[in-house]
């Protein structure tokens, strides 16, 4: 997958992402709350396992791992 640079809420509105573990890279997050607010997508996983094994094994070893969930919230796994 190549990286695709997207809002938080363009991610959540895709079925794409949805219900999915979502890669980011190059986060940008909002002062106030913490939460990203857009980033470059670069991998998406239903299993958090198999994506952390793939980040683990690409050369970007910085990304941000969240859960995009149906209402549009953030899980976060640090990677």
């Amino acid at each position: 997958m190549g990286a695709q640079r997207m809002s938080w809420d363009a991610i959540c509105q895709s079925d794409e992402f949805r219900g999915r573990w979502v890669a980011l890279d190059e986060c940008r997050y909002c002062e106030e709350t913490g939460r990203a607010t857009e980033g470059s997508v670069v991998d998406v996983d239903d299993d958090l396992v198999e994506l952390c094994a793939r980040m683990r094994e690409s050369p970007r070893k910085n990304c941000a791992i969240l859960f995009c969930s149906e209402d549009g919230e953030q899980s976060a796994q640090r990677h």
